[in-house]
């Protein structure tokens, strides 16, 4: 176990960079314009936290907003290096910024994130992509003012790509989108190398955050009025085993749901080898632990799951299934699920549709195995078409999609506590999105006063992936 202070940024690195932070922000405010940055953001949850934290760190630099690429004198893209598919649209949209950048050269183009940590990926960037100014990874953006301030300062290419176990960085500041959802990350890092999975590779080993921060990090945002708090770790279920403490994830979630307010908080992703029954009584006991469980199961068959080095079988996850809605029988389980891995037969593909039809999950999160360059999936032997993959692929989402609709079916007529999360572009009635206290989304009519509030919905029809309704007042409830 590596030493706490081995992990940990010291404070007084920190302080570093917010420094350089106010000598960029004194730099700007010689010029009459302020300055505007662009950040966007490919993947998962912990890398809008990411970018949370970059934004934050822009605006301690002076910089305002924008979501026009023509305006925006620093762009930043948070990469995803999960799937082939999400690191060729970054370079897709990268190669298009040439012409932005032809147009005010002195723009600055900076690409971080887990793509950016492959070594394949920063190469290419380097060769292919010289109007590419700082490249960084996920180890380095802590230190993101330093190397932004190198290119201001020398108009050269910056790459901050080192690899590490990884870091904590703890008091750098965040610009939130919205103010009704957080997210809060409490661990970093990975320690299970599924052999299809890179994140261990480019966010380093699992460290956890100390509690007491975290508990002070909630606490905050429900004083500021956040309502839907959502705890992050690539193995929430992992948490606290690298502290020396005698604390774990339930004891994290109990002591949260003991802070005063009204919110829900919710967490993501759990590893089903780490859910222990203390967890799911925890949840079962704790009211602001909202009843919602995204237990992945990647596949149906347990010669699969030992293939994917998972540390479990087909029998444990059912097992820890059943437990789980023994205790919280209304709990809405997601989960992800990979069609196509290496080596996997038809009779294999109809254990996951099997699994599927015992377990009826609320819905999935469905991918096409994606080989990444490092992991051990990419060498292994994989004699399935895509062809058939992509087959397979349409049956388990046509059995994914008749659950959900059979799911949402039974809600309809029903009244149901939601929290009204934002305005809903998409559809001039049902103008408001909201979500049930298992985060199933309803669209509903109604003020946009209403928004940041908890009412009482009355289900009237359901789609596939969602649920519509009409708000009723709670005595009617």
């Amino acid at each position: 176990m590596r030493k706490r202070q081995e992990v940990l940024i010291p404070k007084g690195e920190i302080e570093r960079q917010m420094d350089i932070c106010y000598q960029i922000a004194r730099l700007h405010q010689e010029h009459s314009a302020q300055p505007l940055a662009l950040v966007d953001t490919y993947g998962c949850q912990q890398n809008e936290a990411d970018s949370e934290q970059l934004r934050g760190m822009l605006r301690e630099m002076g910089y305002g907003f924008t979501d026009d690429t023509r305006e925006a004198d620093v762009i930043v893209i948070n990469t995803c290096a999960i799937r082939e598919h999400a690191e060729l649209r970054v370079l897709g949209n990268v190669g298009a910024l040439t012409h932005t950048k032809r147009k005010k050269p002195n723009q600055i183009i900076c690409l971080c994130g887990c793509s950016m940590q492959e070594p394949h990926m920063a190469d290419k960037i380097r060769r292919s992509f010289r109007h590419v100014d700082l490249v960084f990874g996920p180890h380095a953006l802590w230190r993101f003012p330093e190397l932004l301030s190198d290119v201001l300062n020398s108009r050269k290419r910056v790459f901050a790509t080192e690899s590490s176990d990884g870091h904590i960085a703890e008091g750098l500041p965040v610009v939130r989108k919205g103010n009704i959802k957080a997210w809060v990350s409490i661990m970093y890092g990975c320690n299970n190398f599924c052999t299809y999975c890179i994140v261990p590779y480019v966010r380093g080993r699992e460290r956890s955050r100390d509690p007491e921060r975290i508990v002070a990090e909630v606490r905050q945002l429900v004083a500021e009025g956040y309502k839907d708090i959502t705890l992050l770790g690539q193995n929430v279920n992992s948490y606290g085993k690298d502290l020396g403490l005698s604390v774990d994830f339930a004891d994290l979630l109990a002591e949260i749901d003991a802070i005063e307010g009204a919110f829900f908080v919710r967490f993501m992703t759990s590893h089903p080898r780490d859910a222990s029954q203390k967890l799911f009584e925890t949840m079962a006991r704790c009211p602001k632990v909202a009843p919602q469980f995204h237990l992945p199961f990647q596949s149906g068959s347990s010669r699969v799951l030992k293939a994917m080095n998972r540390h479990y079988d087909r029998e444990t996850y059912l097992d820890e299934v059943r437990r789980l809605r023994e205790l919280i029988p209304d709990v809405v389980l997601t989960s992800d699920v990979i069609v196509g891995f290496p080596g996997e037969t038809e009779e294999e593909f109809v254990e996951t549709l099997s699994l599927l039809e015992e377990v009826r999950f609320d819905s999935l999160f469905t991918f096409i195995f994606s080989p990444r360059v490092g992991t051990p999936a990419a060498q292994m032997a994989d004699p399935v078409t895509m062809e058939e993959k992509k087959a397979r692929f349409q049956r388990l989402l046509d059995l994914q999609n008749r659950i959900s609709m059979e799911k949402h079916q039974a809600y309809v007529g029903k009244v149901l506590p939601v929290l009204v999360e934002e305005e809903n572009h998409a559809d001039p009635v049902n103008n408001l999105n909201c979500r049930t206290d298992g985060w199933r989304l309803v669209h509903v009519p109604g003020a946009m006063g209403l928004v940041g509030q908890r009412k009482f919905v009355k289900i009237t029809d359901c789609s596939t992936w969602s649920l519509f309704g009409t708000f009723v007042e709670e005595q009617d409830a």
